[in-house]
């Protein structure tokens, strides 16, 4: 069992996972969640963690699927006796914190756990879709892993912790604005049902976020800014409800050097993901913003 359950990034491909297209995910450790039981039950007992997870646990045995994967006797047996999940990660920032926690009772509470990454996606989306009413797993996958990796249709590909170029800086921009995924995804979904919408999506957004992941994993960073400048279009394009206003002008604006902006999890609020080859150029643009560089 893990000690700890790193926050996620989804550098691409967010909404792109609902058609089981290509995505992009690494850890972030900076933020993390761990177990803990209290030295005081009674202090226990008001944490809002604890009965959070009294309510998951509830969610988990309602579920014939889930109910006979996980020892919810014993999970229900550590709540009561003031049992947590310590975490640091922020919520509604789309950082994975309801995807630590569906990791870490996977973890500790899994009766045979699988190694097969696609059946753990689908376990964990059935878990996630508690917090979201739906989930692809992706998230949970990642802080159940701790590594990045690329998701195709095909299946999981694990990447090394340094596959990232030192010539890409990537960085998260505050909104100051904390995210409703449930809402957004329903958006999403419903512009979906439309045709046209449908058509214009699968045939210059999904392409375009998967051109972004292959040049940054290859390392070819012409191809690879130009992709992502048509991708911050697209999300303009496609996904403008996802994009906060105090953001805007990130996403529109045209710069002097080369730097590009995404919505970043389900977008909404959290942060807005950036990428530069030019970090002193992007700290001075971005001054005004809070900012972590990754």
């Amino acid at each position: 069992m893990r000690d700890r359950y790193y926050s996620k990034v989804i550098l691409f491909g967010e909404y792109s996972m609902i058609f089981d297209a290509t995505a992009l995910m690494i850890p972030l450790k900076r933020f993390s969640a761990q177990w803990q039981f209290p030295q005081s039950r009674n202090r226990a007992s008001s944490l809002t963690s604890n009965q959070s997870l009294k309510q998951f646990c509830k969610y988990l045995s309602e579920n014939e699927t889930l109910s006979n994967l996980l020892d919810l006797q014993s999970l229900s047996k550590d709540l009561n006796e003031g049992l947590f999940l310590a975490s640091n990660v922020p919520s509604g920032y789309g950082l994975g914190s309801s995807g630590t926690l569906v990791a870490a009772v996977y973890d500790r509470y899994a009766i045979q756990k699988t190694e097969n990454y696609l059946q753990l996606k689908t376990i964990f989306g059935l878990m996630e879709s508690h917090f979201h009413g739906s989930s692809s797993g992706i998230d949970p996958l990642q802080c159940y892993l701790g590594q990045p990796f690329r998701i195709t249709p095909e299946g999981v590909q694990l990447l090394s912790d340094d596959f990232l170029k030192k010539s890409i800086h990537i960085c998260l921009i505050d909104t100051k604005i904390k995210s409703n995924t449930k809402p957004l995804v329903n958006h999403f979904k419903q512009q979906r049902e439309n045709p046209d919408f449908l058509n214009c999506f699968q045939a210059e957004y999904l392409p375009c976020v998967k051109t972004c992941i292959d040049t940054m994993i290859s390392g070819d960073n012409d191809l690879f800014f130009n992709s992502l400048k048509k991708l911050t279009k697209s999300q303009l394009q496609f996904l403008r409800p996802m994009i906060t206003d105090n953001t805007m002008d990130l996403f529109t604006a045209d710069y002097d050097f080369r730097l590009g902006v995404k919505i970043s999890g389900s977008g909404g609020g959290g942060y807005v993901l950036g990428f530069t080859d030019d970090m002193p150029k992007a700290s001075d643009l971005l001054k005004d913003f809070e900012v972590i560089w990754l």
